[in-house]
């Protein structure tokens, strides 16, 4: 199989292209893409907990930790206890935050909308069809337990 015809190749070059384009944007704002789509997760009015914010974005906890630490020094979020939790921390966006998050909403929107102007709606239909199915396979994650082992 040539990579081009393989599914995994054309998912991760589709994300990378998005990912390029998003980072063009982002940068004219002093941002990256990882920082708004950190913004896009974070609950404007209430805040969200550190601990919500990985999952949400598919990210492990870690990696999280160096990017809040990161967007707190540029004084895109600030935390607080969480009031039910005391263990718990809350991510709050500053007014520079609510701001870049708008930037980005704005951002994701007019990618989404060029997007649906552009393909027919029954061929979005099959594409998320097709995708829903390929996170389906993943997440049953029984692939290769039912296959030999090559070695």
């Amino acid at each position: 199989m040539k990579r081009e015809e393989s599914i995994d190749y054309n998912i991760k070059a589709a994300w990378h292209a998005i990912s390029r384009m998003y980072n063009q944007q982002a940068v004219k704002y002093g941002i990256t893409t990882s920082i708004g789509f950190v913004l896009l997760n974070i609950n404007t009015k209430e805040g969200t907990p550190a601990t919500k914010i990985a999952p949400l974005m598919g990210l492990e906890s870690r990696s999280l930790t160096r990017m809040l630490k990161s967007m707190e020094e540029k004084g895109l979020i600030y935390k607080k206890p969480d009031p039910e939790d005391k263990r718990s921390v809350r991510i709050f966006l500053t007014d520079l935050g609510v701001e870049k998050k708008a930037i980005s909403r704005e951002t994701v929107k007019t990618f989404n909308e060029e997007v649906f102007n552009t393909i027919e709606p029954e061929k979005l239909e099959a594409f998320f069809d097709v995708i829903h199915k390929v996170n389906d396979i993943i997440d049953k994650n029984e692939i290769y337990n039912t296959k030999e082992s090559v070695h």
